[in-house]
């Protein structure tokens, strides 16, 4: 058997763009995820490996991993950003110090340890900007935030929603955006639903279908994903239209055609409602659904058996006016023969187009949203010819 097609995954990753050039004004920055790169607690780091517009990664922390090339270790494909050791290792390899310091780790707990803590000051004490994904506010913490004025630096919570009073309510304005939307869904939680999202988008607006991404996660607004909230830091009672005010100004200032909504967690996981707030919400004419063959249970619950695809379609159909129009699967634990097979055999018994966004080509991706709307075709052809 053969590992995962590398020629492949080489062209995609290239085409996807995984670092935005280097550019005086995109701040540089180092990823922080010691012991987790390239796992599931890694999703932060993982993604902003694969793609960042907001800044310039330029090295990874893993000392487990030290010496080796980020993007060899999550996608067997060369990117030129190297995991390194420690901070300074990270301070000492750059010609000036990086401007910021990104915490690349999600627990499940969503809080920081207390030798992570460290790592937050001593990055504070080179002079570098934080950014942190977690549900612990880094600028609520007395010594962190005198640390950081002290230092003249600046402390992004990325999770912090806005004030109670500032949010809104579901009013159902999203019903009356002409855009289609698209949900990327899953059957569980870091799964994949985000870069699937992000390639999605990319592809569509490659093949001159205007569209837009709308980020429900911490990561995605790393990224720099221009519209978007941290569903799982919003009341529930605002979460509905805290997104939907999001999907409308998408709408208002780009006029796309296609918004992309990035799902979080997944419906049937007892552990997350945010699916169902994304489903309610951004009221999406279809869903496309993430899926890990190889994962036998719920990540980080070893009780709960995965859902199989089947189930989780069924579960989506019949709680929202929606329709799961294909499937995207996470290639963990495969090799490139387990893939195919498993492409087929779910093509053959749900009668849907299936892919896997990072190891097969875009036209895939993009077949499943010109079949469910074929309205789009004349304007893919057009750019195609």
């Amino acid at each position: 058997m053969k590992p995962i097609n590398e020629e492949i995954l080489e062209t995609r990753l290239s085409t996807m763009g995984p670092q935005a050039p280097p550019d005086v004004a995109v701040p540089t920055a180092v990823v922080y995820c010691e012991g987790n790169f390239g796992q599931i607690d890694g999703k932060t780091a993982n993604g902003l490996v694969r793609h960042s517009q907001a800044y310039r990664i330029v090295s990874v922390i893993d000392g487990k991993l030290e010496g080796c090339d980020s993007g060899q270790v999550l996608d067997n494909a060369r990117n030129g950003i190297p995991v390194v050791e420690d901070l300074e290792a990270a301070v000492v390899r750059e010609a000036l110090i990086p401007d910021t310091f990104i915490y690349g780790v999600a627990p499940s707990t969503g809080k920081l340890s207390s030798a992570d803590r460290e790592i937050v000051l001593d990055a504070i004490a080179y002079g570098m900007n934080i950014v942190s994904g977690l549900h612990e506010y880094l600028g609520d913490d007395p010594e962190i935030s005198a640390a950081a004025e002290a230092a003249k630096v600046t402390i992004r919570d990325i999770r912090r929603p806005r004030r109670a009073k500032d949010m809104r309510l579901f009013d159902g304005s999203a019903s009356k955006v002409k855009a289609i939307r698209i949900a990327v869904m899953g059957t569980d939680c870091a799964i994949g639903k985000r870069t699937t999202a992000t390639v999605l988008t990319k592809a569509l607006n490659a093949i001159g279908i205007r569209t837009v991404l709308v980020g429900t996660g911490q990561t995605g607004l790393m990224q720099g994903a221009k519209y978007g909230i941290a569903m799982d830091a919003v009341p529930p009672q605002f979460c509905c239209g805290e997104l939907e005010r999001m999907i409308v100004a998408a709408w208002q200032v780009e006029e796309p055609d296609v918004i992309v909504i990035e799902g979080q967690g997944a419906l049937s996981h007892p552990a997350f409602c945010t699916s169902a707030f994304i489903l309610r919400g951004s009221q999406p004419h279809a869903v496309i659904l993430q899926y890990a063959p190889k994962r036998v249970h719920r990540c980080d619950f070893p009780n709960m058996p995965m859902p199989a695809p089947e189930d989780e379609i069924t579960l989506i159909e019949a709680f929202a006016a929606t329709r799961v129009i294909g499937i995207t699967i996470n290639h963990e634990g495969m090799v490139d023969t387990d893939l195919e097979h498993e492409m087929k055999r779910l093509s053959r018994d749900t009668g849907m187009l299936v892919t896997d966004a990072l190891t097969r080509p875009e036209v895939y991706l993009t077949d499943m949203v010109l079949a469910a709307f074929p309205q789009f075709r004349s304007t893919a052809l057009a750019v195609a010819e």
